[in-house]
């Protein structure tokens, strides 16, 4: 059974994992997008509110569809500070914990609300109020079909995690082989950590006693 599941959860990371890589063509479009815009508007006296609007839809397309690929990768906000102080099993543990209590149960709720907003924006024809503005159900949808891509990531580290305290598979959270490469020989320390790693600084000197004293 454990097998099967994690074949389900490579399906989904694979699937996450190629979105993501293709949403970094969605911020080089927007910026294209912007950088045409604001040069028609200066030179050319042209502006268009479906240019703005249209950056606003590619960018929530990057911070929705991009959520489970960011969990993919475990690059979300942790708080490392209590985490590193945890073994490998019980961090684990807590993740499942917080997927099951707190990670699918939001994505329902966000799909079961979003979901009746975007079908009545599709019948409605629903638009935007500014003139030559974009229709809405495109932004709208986005809504759903990111916390869809997102449940489905939280359900293969899920999966993984679960495999991993039955010891039925490899630690999710271990750093992978680029990252391990990419660490400094010595890890730097809390105090240390908005230092640059090749920054030296020179020991305190204490100031030289005079070599004589004032005349009275």
């Amino acid at each position: 059974m454990m097998n099967f599941l994690l074949k389900c959860s490579h399906i989904i990371d694979g699937m996450n994992g190629r979105i993501g890589r293709a949403l970094i063509w969605l911020i080089l479009l927007a910026t294209l997008i912007s950088t045409v815009n604001a040069i028609t508007r200066k030179f050319f006296n042209l502006s268009s509110n479906a240019f703005l609007e249209i950056q606003w839809y590619l960018f929530a397309a990057v911070f929705l569809l991009g959520a489970g690929y960011a969990f993919l990768r475990n690059v979300h906000v942790r708080v490392d500070v209590l985490a590193q102080k945890f073994s490998a099993k019980t961090r684990n543990v807590v993740d499942i914990v917080g997927i099951t209590l707190f990670v699918l149960p939001l994505c329902y709720c966000m799909i079961s609300f979003a979901w009746p907003v975007v079908m009545q924006a599709i019948h409605s024809g629903e638009s935007s109020a500014n003139a030559g503005g974009l229709v809405r159900w495109p932004a709208y949808i986005l809504v759903p079909a990111g916390f869809t891509l997102l449940a489905l990531q939280a359900c293969s580290e899920l999966i993984k995690r679960l495999a991993f305290v039955l010891d039925c598979g490899p630690d999710p959270l271990a750093p992978s082989e680029p990252e391990i490469q990419a660490l400094p020989a010595e890890h730097p320390s809390v105090n240390d950590a908005f230092m640059p790693s090749h920054t030296t600084y020179p020991p305190h000197v204490p100031d030289a006693p005079a070599n004589h004293k004032e005349g009275t």
